[in-house]
Protein backbone atom coordinates (compact mmCIF):
# COMPACT_ATOMS: atom_id res chain seq x y z
CA UNK A 1 0.00 0.00 0.00
CA UNK A 2 1.12 3.65 -0.77
CA UNK A 3 1.95 5.96 1.80
CA UNK A 4 1.13 9.66 1.25
CA UNK A 5 3.09 11.84 3.95
CA UNK A 6 1.01 15.06 4.52
CA UNK A 7 1.52 17.74 7.13
CA UNK A 8 -1.31 19.22 9.27
CA UNK A 9 -1.08 23.27 9.22
CA UNK A 10 -3.11 25.54 11.71
CA UNK A 11 -4.34 21.88 13.00
CA UNK A 12 -6.29 22.99 15.78
CA UNK A 13 -7.56 19.96 17.32
CA UNK A 14 -7.32 17.18 14.12
CA UNK A 15 -10.19 17.83 12.39
CA UNK A 16 -7.91 17.75 8.97
CA UNK A 17 -6.04 15.03 10.42
CA UNK A 18 -9.12 12.87 10.89
CA UNK A 19 -10.36 13.42 7.54
CA UNK A 20 -7.46 12.35 6.14
CA UNK A 21 -7.01 9.09 7.77
CA UNK A 22 -10.32 7.98 6.96
CA UNK A 23 -9.99 9.17 3.32
CA UNK A 24 -6.85 7.16 3.04
CA UNK A 25 -8.29 4.59 4.68
CA UNK A 26 -11.58 4.91 1.87
CA UNK A 27 -8.83 4.81 -0.94
CA UNK A 28 -6.99 1.65 0.40
CA UNK A 29 -3.79 3.55 1.13
CA UNK A 30 -1.46 4.66 4.38
CA UNK A 31 -0.96 8.35 5.76
CA UNK A 32 1.70 9.19 8.15
CA UNK A 33 1.71 12.70 9.51
CA UNK A 34 5.01 14.12 9.84
CA UNK A 35 4.23 17.41 10.87
CA UNK A 36 1.73 19.65 12.75
CA UNK A 37 1.50 22.77 13.91
CA UNK A 38 -0.66 25.04 15.70
CA UNK A 39 -0.03 28.52 18.02
CA UNK A 40 -2.75 27.64 20.30
CA UNK A 41 -1.28 26.19 23.35
CA UNK A 42 -4.84 24.74 24.23
CA UNK A 43 -5.33 22.76 20.82
CA UNK A 44 -1.90 21.48 21.43
CA UNK A 45 -3.19 19.84 24.53
CA UNK A 46 -5.90 18.14 22.80
CA UNK A 47 -3.78 17.39 19.73
CA UNK A 48 -1.44 15.63 21.58
CA UNK A 49 -4.14 14.08 24.14
CA UNK A 50 -5.44 12.67 21.06
CA UNK A 51 -2.70 11.66 18.68
CA UNK A 52 0.24 11.33 21.33
CA UNK A 53 2.08 14.05 19.34
CA UNK A 54 2.57 17.79 20.16
CA UNK A 55 2.14 20.26 17.25
CA UNK A 56 4.88 22.82 16.80
CA UNK A 57 4.08 26.67 17.59
CA UNK A 58 4.33 30.00 15.51
CA UNK A 59 4.43 28.44 11.94
CA UNK A 60 5.67 32.18 10.96
CA UNK A 61 9.06 30.90 13.20
CA UNK A 62 9.56 27.72 11.75
CA UNK A 63 11.86 27.65 8.65
CA UNK A 64 10.38 25.73 5.50
CA UNK A 65 13.70 23.99 4.80
CA UNK A 66 13.10 22.40 8.54
CA UNK A 67 9.68 21.03 7.54
CA UNK A 68 9.59 17.38 6.33
CA UNK A 69 8.73 16.65 2.93
CA UNK A 70 5.67 15.68 2.13
CA UNK A 71 3.02 14.63 -0.72
CA UNK A 72 -0.08 16.59 0.71
CA UNK A 73 -0.47 19.83 2.67
CA UNK A 74 -3.33 20.24 4.89
CA UNK A 75 -4.10 23.60 6.44
CA UNK A 76 -7.50 25.48 8.00
CA UNK A 77 -5.60 28.92 8.02
CA UNK A 78 -7.05 30.95 10.01
CA UNK A 79 -11.22 32.54 8.88
CA UNK A 80 -11.57 35.66 11.16
CA UNK A 81 -10.45 37.97 8.88
CA UNK A 82 -12.47 37.27 6.40
CA UNK A 83 -15.59 36.57 8.74
CA UNK A 84 -18.57 38.51 9.61
CA UNK A 85 -17.39 38.18 13.17
CA UNK A 86 -13.74 39.12 12.45
CA UNK A 87 -15.10 42.74 11.10
CA UNK A 88 -13.81 40.94 7.29
CA UNK A 89 -10.07 42.78 7.14
CA UNK A 90 -8.83 40.25 5.29
CA UNK A 91 -5.44 40.86 4.27
CA UNK A 92 -5.19 44.31 6.36
CA UNK A 93 -5.49 41.42 9.63
CA UNK A 94 -2.46 40.33 10.93
CA UNK A 95 -4.11 36.72 10.88
CA UNK A 96 -4.81 37.02 7.54
CA UNK A 97 -1.35 37.25 6.17
CA UNK A 98 -1.01 33.67 7.10
CA UNK A 99 -2.31 32.43 3.81
CA UNK A 100 1.38 33.30 2.81
CA UNK A 101 3.24 31.14 5.23
CA UNK A 102 1.07 28.60 3.71
CA UNK A 103 2.50 29.84 0.29
CA UNK A 104 6.35 30.21 1.63
CA UNK A 105 6.01 25.99 2.87
CA UNK A 106 4.48 25.23 -0.74
CA UNK A 107 7.17 27.24 -2.64
CA UNK A 108 9.83 25.32 -0.75
CA UNK A 109 8.57 21.72 -0.77
CA UNK A 110 6.30 21.46 -3.39
CA UNK A 111 4.17 19.12 -2.07
CA UNK A 112 1.90 17.00 -4.96
CA UNK A 113 -1.41 18.30 -3.77
CA UNK A 114 -2.83 20.73 -1.38
CA UNK A 115 -6.47 21.14 0.76
CA UNK A 116 -7.17 24.45 2.38
CA UNK A 117 -10.20 25.15 3.97
CA UNK A 118 -11.18 29.06 5.05
CA UNK A 119 -15.48 30.21 5.39
CA UNK A 120 -17.24 31.00 2.55
CA UNK A 121 -17.57 34.69 2.40
CA UNK A 122 -13.75 34.79 1.57
CA UNK A 123 -15.27 34.08 -1.92
CA UNK A 124 -16.50 37.35 -1.92
CA UNK A 125 -14.49 39.64 0.12
CA UNK A 126 -13.08 42.63 -1.35
CA UNK A 127 -15.56 42.39 -4.18
CA UNK A 128 -13.72 38.46 -5.38
CA UNK A 129 -10.17 40.32 -5.15
CA UNK A 130 -8.83 38.21 -1.61
CA UNK A 131 -9.61 34.85 -3.57
CA UNK A 132 -8.25 36.05 -6.98
CA UNK A 133 -5.10 37.15 -5.29
CA UNK A 134 -4.67 33.45 -3.51
CA UNK A 135 -5.44 31.83 -6.38
CA UNK A 136 -2.71 33.80 -8.51
CA UNK A 137 -0.26 33.21 -5.89
CA UNK A 138 -0.98 29.33 -6.16
CA UNK A 139 -1.01 29.69 -9.62
CA UNK A 140 2.62 31.01 -9.90
CA UNK A 141 3.84 28.20 -7.61
CA UNK A 142 2.82 25.98 -10.62
CA UNK A 143 -0.29 24.02 -9.09
CA UNK A 144 -3.68 23.90 -11.09
CA UNK A 145 -6.24 25.46 -9.19
CA UNK A 146 -9.57 24.42 -7.85
CA UNK A 147 -12.58 25.55 -5.40
CA UNK A 148 -15.60 24.99 -4.24
CA UNK A 149 -18.16 26.08 -1.26
CA UNK A 150 -19.35 23.13 0.32
CA UNK A 151 -21.90 22.55 3.36
CA UNK A 152 -22.00 20.13 6.07
CA UNK A 153 -25.86 19.69 5.81
CA UNK A 154 -24.79 17.66 2.58
CA UNK A 155 -22.40 15.61 4.06
CA UNK A 156 -24.86 14.08 6.65
CA UNK A 157 -24.10 16.38 9.76
CA UNK A 158 -27.23 18.36 11.47
CA UNK A 159 -24.84 21.49 10.60
CA UNK A 160 -25.57 24.60 8.48
CA UNK A 161 -21.73 25.10 7.94
CA UNK A 162 -20.87 26.50 4.63
CA UNK A 163 -16.97 26.77 3.86
CA UNK A 164 -14.30 27.26 0.72
CA UNK A 165 -12.38 24.05 0.30
CA UNK A 166 -9.18 25.15 -2.36
CA UNK A 167 -7.66 22.22 -4.16
CA UNK A 168 -4.37 22.66 -5.83
CA UNK A 169 -2.91 19.71 -8.23
CA UNK A 170 0.68 19.66 -9.32
CA UNK A 171 -0.16 16.51 -12.02
CA UNK A 172 -2.48 16.24 -15.37
CA UNK A 173 -4.66 14.32 -13.44
CA UNK A 174 -8.56 14.76 -14.05
CA UNK A 175 -10.37 16.47 -10.35
CA UNK A 176 -13.71 16.27 -9.89
CA UNK A 177 -15.89 17.01 -6.54
CA UNK A 178 -18.04 14.83 -5.13
CA UNK A 179 -21.60 14.47 -6.86
CA UNK A 180 -23.05 12.20 -4.08
CA UNK A 181 -24.85 13.61 -1.25
CA UNK A 182 -25.11 11.70 1.92
CA UNK A 183 -28.58 12.37 3.97
CA UNK A 184 -28.64 14.12 6.93
CA UNK A 185 -28.67 13.02 10.58
CA UNK A 186 -31.04 13.55 12.51
CA UNK A 187 -30.36 15.64 15.74
CA UNK A 188 -31.65 12.88 17.73
CA UNK A 189 -28.69 11.22 16.70
CA UNK A 190 -26.29 13.51 18.18
CA UNK A 191 -27.99 15.47 20.94
CA UNK A 192 -27.22 13.88 24.20
CA UNK A 193 -30.59 12.17 25.92
CA UNK A 194 -29.17 13.00 29.56
CA UNK A 195 -27.56 16.32 30.55
CA UNK A 196 -26.43 18.47 33.38
CA UNK A 197 -28.66 21.15 34.37
CA UNK A 198 -25.79 23.62 34.20
CA UNK A 199 -26.65 23.66 30.42
CA UNK A 200 -29.77 25.10 30.79
CA UNK A 201 -30.72 28.37 30.27
CA UNK A 202 -32.07 31.01 33.20
CA UNK A 203 -36.08 31.17 33.17
CA UNK A 204 -35.71 34.60 32.31
CA UNK A 205 -33.57 33.73 28.85
CA UNK A 206 -35.53 30.93 28.43
CA UNK A 207 -39.53 33.70 28.59
CA UNK A 208 -37.37 35.89 26.11
CA UNK A 209 -36.74 33.56 23.48
CA UNK A 210 -40.36 32.11 23.79
CA UNK A 211 -42.19 35.61 23.67
CA UNK A 212 -40.51 35.40 19.88
CA UNK A 213 -40.73 32.07 19.21
CA UNK A 214 -43.30 29.03 19.96
CA UNK A 215 -42.14 25.66 20.77
CA UNK A 216 -42.03 22.96 18.21
CA UNK A 217 -42.98 19.49 18.28
CA UNK A 218 -39.76 18.26 16.67
CA UNK A 219 -36.76 18.42 18.35
CA UNK A 220 -35.03 21.49 16.77
CA UNK A 221 -32.07 23.98 17.46
CA UNK A 222 -33.13 27.69 18.40
CA UNK A 223 -30.59 30.59 16.21
CA UNK A 224 -30.34 34.01 17.34
CA UNK A 225 -28.63 36.43 14.60
CA UNK A 226 -26.75 39.55 15.38
CA UNK A 227 -30.24 41.55 14.91
CA UNK A 228 -32.22 39.60 17.71
CA UNK A 229 -34.41 37.14 15.31
CA UNK A 230 -34.67 33.87 16.54
CA UNK A 231 -35.40 31.34 13.97
CA UNK A 232 -35.78 27.11 15.24
CA UNK A 233 -34.27 24.37 12.57
CA UNK A 234 -33.97 20.70 12.55
CA UNK A 235 -30.21 21.33 12.01
CA UNK A 236 -27.67 23.73 14.13
CA UNK A 237 -26.41 27.12 12.56
CA UNK A 238 -22.79 26.78 12.15
CA UNK A 239 -20.78 26.54 15.34
CA UNK A 240 -19.14 29.78 15.84
CA UNK A 241 -16.03 30.14 18.54
CA UNK A 242 -16.60 33.17 19.48
CA UNK A 243 -20.80 33.72 19.12
CA UNK A 244 -22.88 34.31 22.40
CA UNK A 245 -22.86 31.43 24.63
CA UNK A 246 -26.68 31.80 24.15
CA UNK A 247 -26.34 31.80 20.41
CA UNK A 248 -27.54 28.31 20.33
CA UNK A 249 -30.23 26.43 22.09
CA UNK A 250 -31.25 23.18 21.99
CA UNK A 251 -35.31 23.24 21.91
CA UNK A 252 -34.82 27.37 23.02
CA UNK A 253 -33.75 25.89 26.71
CA UNK A 254 -30.38 24.73 26.66
CA UNK A 255 -26.68 25.01 25.60
CA UNK A 256 -25.07 22.36 23.41
CA UNK A 257 -22.57 20.11 25.15
CA UNK A 258 -18.54 19.67 24.58
CA UNK A 259 -20.14 16.43 22.76
CA UNK A 260 -22.55 17.62 21.46
CA UNK A 261 -20.77 19.89 19.80
CA UNK A 262 -17.86 17.91 18.58
CA UNK A 263 -20.35 15.05 17.44
CA UNK A 264 -22.24 18.27 14.70
CA UNK A 265 -17.92 18.71 13.40
CA UNK A 266 -18.05 14.60 12.61
CA UNK A 267 -15.85 13.86 15.92
CA UNK A 268 -15.67 10.23 16.77
CA UNK A 269 -17.23 9.33 20.17
CA UNK A 270 -13.23 8.38 21.13
CA UNK A 271 -12.02 11.67 20.62
CA UNK A 272 -10.91 12.68 24.36
CA UNK A 273 -11.97 16.11 25.48
CA UNK A 274 -9.58 17.14 27.94
CA UNK A 275 -10.23 20.88 28.10
CA UNK A 276 -12.77 22.86 29.97
CA UNK A 277 -16.34 24.03 28.31
CA UNK A 278 -15.26 27.32 27.54
CA UNK A 279 -12.08 26.17 25.41
CA UNK A 280 -14.01 23.03 24.15
CA UNK A 281 -16.36 25.26 22.48
CA UNK A 282 -13.85 26.92 20.66
CA UNK A 283 -12.00 24.69 19.50
CA UNK A 284 -15.26 22.86 18.21
CA UNK A 285 -16.34 26.28 17.16
CA UNK A 286 -13.17 26.60 15.05
CA UNK A 287 -12.62 23.14 13.91
CA UNK A 288 -13.87 22.38 10.26
CA UNK A 289 -16.71 19.19 9.26
CA UNK A 290 -15.06 16.28 8.73
CA UNK A 291 -17.07 14.64 6.77
CA UNK A 292 -16.92 17.17 3.58
CA UNK A 293 -12.89 17.27 3.89
CA UNK A 294 -12.58 13.82 4.13
CA UNK A 295 -14.74 13.53 0.73
CA UNK A 296 -12.19 16.18 -1.10
CA UNK A 297 -9.14 14.94 0.01
CA UNK A 298 -10.54 11.23 -1.17
CA UNK A 299 -10.96 12.88 -4.29
CA UNK A 300 -7.51 14.41 -4.35
CA UNK A 301 -6.08 10.73 -3.44
CA UNK A 302 -8.20 9.42 -6.67
CA UNK A 303 -6.57 12.29 -8.57
CA UNK A 304 -2.83 11.47 -7.40
CA UNK A 305 -3.57 7.84 -8.45
CA UNK A 306 -4.82 8.07 -11.68
CA UNK A 307 -2.05 10.45 -12.38
CA UNK A 308 0.72 7.95 -11.26
CA UNK A 309 -0.71 5.08 -13.47
CA UNK A 310 -0.58 7.27 -16.60
CA UNK A 311 -3.98 8.76 -16.84
CA UNK A 312 -3.85 11.78 -18.72
CA UNK A 313 -6.79 14.22 -19.79
CA UNK A 314 -6.46 17.71 -20.74
CA UNK A 315 -10.02 18.92 -18.47
CA UNK A 316 -8.33 18.83 -15.25
CA UNK A 317 -10.79 19.98 -13.18
CA UNK A 318 -14.93 19.50 -13.39
CA UNK A 319 -16.12 22.59 -12.07
CA UNK A 320 -19.52 22.32 -12.73
CA UNK A 321 -22.02 25.01 -10.84
CA UNK A 322 -19.62 26.87 -9.70
CA UNK A 323 -18.48 30.83 -10.61
CA UNK A 324 -14.95 30.52 -11.19
CA UNK A 325 -12.85 33.55 -12.73
CA UNK A 326 -9.95 32.32 -14.33
CA UNK A 327 -6.74 34.29 -13.17
CA UNK A 328 -4.21 35.78 -15.57
CA UNK A 329 -1.43 33.68 -15.76
CA UNK A 330 2.29 34.11 -14.88
CA UNK A 331 3.10 35.47 -18.16
CA UNK A 332 0.47 37.51 -18.94
CA UNK A 333 0.61 39.50 -15.63
CA UNK A 334 2.55 42.76 -15.55
CA UNK A 335 3.64 42.54 -12.22
CA UNK A 336 4.06 39.26 -10.66
CA UNK A 337 3.06 38.58 -6.93
CA UNK A 338 6.05 37.73 -4.93
CA UNK A 339 5.93 35.12 -2.69
CA UNK A 340 7.89 35.15 0.72
CA UNK A 341 10.90 33.18 0.66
Amino acid sequence: MKTYKYIDLFCGIGGFRYAMEAAARKNHVKSQCVFSSDIDAYCQDSYEANFGERPAGDISKINAKDIPNHDILLAGFPCQPFSIIGQMRGFNDTRGTLFFEIARIIAEKKPQAFVLENVKLLVGHNKGQTIKTIVEVLELLDYKIAYRVLNALNFGLPQKRERIFIIGLRNNAPFSWSKKEIKMKSLDDVLEKRVNKKYFVSEKIKNKRLAKKSKTAETTIWHENKAGNISAYPYSCALRAGASYNYLLVNGERRLTEREMLRLQGFQESFKIIQGYTQARKQAGNSLPIPVAESVISNVLLSLAESQIGYVDKKYFMLENVTYETPKTANSRKTPIPVPA
